[in-house]
């Protein structure tokens, strides 16, 4: 019975990285025992949730076979259309914060349009969209942070960033937001006819088509769902570090991108997994967070994802071509 097990474990795509992040947990910890105080725990989950929330609508949009390079700037963009509209009087932070989400949704339904009826690769298209919405997040604000607190708007601050403890854990509302959003979107992913047609779309278009799923629509959908979590999660990390920067998400696609390959989502489309993305998350988190406390420059970060890219990109081919084996 074991034996049998074994195998279709290390199958999964899931496998690698949670391999991985348990050996960086122990490597850390041994290294340095405060990796895993309280503080250090609530710091890691506090900053995990915010990029995490991108990661887990890359995940579904990568799975239909689209990249979305614009997360990065709707990030810091929806956080300071909704903050000028407050502070200017125009509208409430509720009523602002719709707006964001809104013109959030209409960037994605943009970025869907081009690549779905245009035909144009969706790499070029929300690289020329992160251009777009940077600049204008920059113009408006003449590329300086915007106020964002006053007391009218805790309500909502306790709703999306409210914080609370839990025996020495300091954690945040957002916390719960983001293990929201995995469990619906995994449910999508894995349960519903609507990940059908996503993994279908990405592993092979014209047969998806021909089995009568609305391709264009599918993707468009995604598109409009990765720029709105972006926004939220844009919105989330202004409220916390009471700033809307406009250059705030600043390399944030590509870091994105790297936490959903890491978990084991096919880059080519076609497969995806949200439990493997969050272990994604969690590897990258931990590890920028772990490189500081043993004393590694911090600068030599970007060489770990690398590294750790090549290393996960090798261990799932590998997988992948035994498993077409029949091995």
């Amino acid at each position: 019975m074991i034996p049998s097990i074994v195998p279709r474990l290390i199958a999964k795509p899931e496998f690698g990285p949670f391999v991985l992040f348990i050996g960086m947990l122990a490597v850390f910890y041994s290294i340095n025992p405060a990796f895993l105080s309280p503080l250090n725990i609530s710091n890691t989950l506090t900053f995990m949730v915010e990029i995490g929330l991108i990661a887990l609508a890359m995940t579904l949009l990568m799975t239909s076979g689209e990249f979305d390079l614009s997360v990065g700037a709707v990030f810091g963009f929806a956080p300071v259309l909704m903050w000028t509209l407050f502070n200017s009087g125009v509208t409430s932070l509720e009523v602002g914060f719709v707006i964001a989400l809104l013109t959030a949704a209409l960037i994605g339904a943009t970025s869907g349009w081009f690549v779905t009826r245009l035909k144009i690769p969706s790499f070029l298209v929300t690289l020329g969209m992160l251009l777009v919405v940077r600049g204008t997040a920059l113009y408006v604000t003449s590329g300086f942070p915007q106020r964002t607190w006053s007391p009218d708007g805790r309500l909502l601050a306790d709703i999306l960033v409210g914080d609370f403890y839990i025996g020495p854990f300091r954690l945040y509302m957002s916390l719960f937001w983001f293990i929201a959003a995995v469990l619906i979107l995994h449910y999508v992913l894995t349960q519903s006819r609507v990940g059908n047609w996503i993994q279908a779309a990405g592993g092979n278009p014209q047969a998806a088509i021909a089995r009568g799923v609305n391709v264009a629509r599918t993707k468009m959908g995604l598109f409009i769902l990765s720029a709105v979590m972006a926004a939220f999660a844009g919105i989330i990390s202004s409220i916390r570090t009471l700033a809307a920067n406009p250059n705030s998400g600043t390399g944030y696609e590509l870091e994105v991108i790297a936490m959903v390959v890491i978990g084991g989502t096919a880059l080519t489309g076609g497969r995806g997994t949200i439990i493997g993305t969050v272990l994604g998350i969690l590897i990258l988190r931990v590890m920028r967070n772990g490189i500081i406390l043993i004393g590694v420059p911090g600068l030599a970060y970007n060489i770990f994802i690398g590294a750790i890219i090549l290393g996960m990109m090798a261990l799932h081919s590998g997988l992948e071509r035994r498993h077409q084996g029949g091995s």
